[in-house]
């Protein structure tokens, strides 16, 4: 782990992330992924202790940090104990909801809701993926027309993390065209909205814990103040806040590769077989040397990403760049990791089995490792 990266200000918070996460997340996984939900209790838990509302501005009850490196401490710190379904929800929550209410939300739009998300009250899901659309995010269907002062929603959204909990949804919507092509809207929709819906809470491959539902909007009116940013310019505000959503999503396979590592070569050190332990077999010392070099160097270039990005300098193709390489990276080390513990790595019991179930979804999530190599080559091949 680099030592200039984080300075003492971070490792204070790391031990405060880390106590919250030995107490009120390890003890508590196997329940959530029997359960298929994180418990409420927990995120009230994280803000009681500052953990929640990082970037939000303290007016609005949060820690008024800009400093990126506050939410890779804690991403860190919940890998290390294999809680990537919580991890997973806390980044919708922290760095793309409260991300798109900070930069674009109104004054009334932010003492609504950031206090509560702040504090561990309100929990917040965005839904862009439909139905046979998802990553083509041009294609999406669910409309938002005007109504005198209100808009009405109709559509399906799935995918969508923490969608059988979320107390408010960030929804993308068309609602017009221009020069014949399909505009669209961010619109703010509380879950108690009458003509608001759930379907059940779908089950997946991983992340079990982590809630993710398809989502109705049946004649679903919302005020004219929910709209978020211009009108018409929904794809732009996404593409602004592309390059925290990709960042984040390749921290978290960097952090998952790097926890997945700190198993194995415990695992080997311990374990023998054919009277030696696995770490003194050749090939496991070659394979574990060249994933952890692999690993200290992304780590290196995504802590530069980090430090671009507190600068307000990175560009949504570089994050793409990142986030394509850090979450295929993540394949990689926890297959190869899996592996090295034989039988025992298919076993629930250990935790490399569940990160090999949890960390599949990464390079599909966010848009898939072909979304990010189309957009950088579309970039290289740009006469600009």
């Amino acid at each position: 782990m680099s030592r200039e990266f984080y300075e003492a200000d971070h490792e204070d918070f790391r031990a405060l992330a880390r106590r919250f996460v030995s107490r009120d997340v390890a003890p508590h996984l196997d329940r959530w992924e029997r359960d298929r939900l994180v418990d409420r209790r927990v995120w009230r838990a994280a803000a009681e202790l500052g953990l929640l509302g990082l970037r939000t501005p303290e007016r609005y009850g949060g820690g008024g940090a800009t400093d990126y490196r506050f939410r890779c401490v804690l991403t860190d710190e919940l890998a290390r104990v294999g809680a990537a379904a919580f991890a997973s929800g806390l980044a919708i929550n922290e760095d793309i909801v409260a991300g798109y209410l900070i930069a674009l939300g109104t004054e009334e739009q932010k003492r609504r809701w950031l206090p509560g998300m702040a504090a561990g009250e309100v929990v917040t899901s965005i839904a862009m993926s439909e139905p046979g659309v998802g990553s083509d995010l041009r294609s999406i269907t669910t409309t938002a027309n005007r109504r005198d002062d209100r808009w009405v929603i109709n559509g399906a959204k799935t995918f969508i993390t923490n969608g059988s909990s979320s107390d408010v949804v960030l929804v993308a919507a068309r609602t017009g065209e221009r020069e014949g092509r399909p505009t669209f809207s961010l619109l703010l929709v509380p879950t108690d909205t009458p003509g608001f819906s759930r379907g059940p809470k779908l089950r997946k491959l991983g992340l079990h814990a982590q809630d993710t539902a398809e989502l109705y909007f049946d004649d679903v009116a919302v005020p004219g103040e929910n709209l978020v940013g211009e009108e018409g310019r929904g794809f732009h505000h996404l593409t602004r806040q592309l390059p925290l959503e990709r960042l984040s999503i390749a921290w978290r396979g960097l952090a998952g590769a790097e926890a997945a590592l700190a198993w194995t070569v415990d695992y080997t050190k311990t374990r023998k077989a054919f009277g030696q332990r696995i770490i003194d077999f050749q090939h496991t010392r070659f394979r574990l040397a060249e994933l952890v070099t692999e690993v200290d160097v992304t780590r290196a270039y995504l802590e530069s990403l980090v430090r671009e990005l507190n600068e307000g300098r990175l560009d949504a193709t570089t994050a793409a760049k990142a986030k394509w390489w850090a979450t295929e990276l993540q394949q990689r080390v926890v297959t190869a990791c899996l592996q090295m513990h034989g039988g025992y790595g298919y076993m629930d019991e250990y935790p490399i089995a569940r990160a090999f179930a949890d960390g599949r979804v990464q390079t599909i999530v966010g848009g898939t490792t072909e979304i990010m190599k189309e957009i950088i080559g579309r970039e290289l091949a740009s006469d600009r």
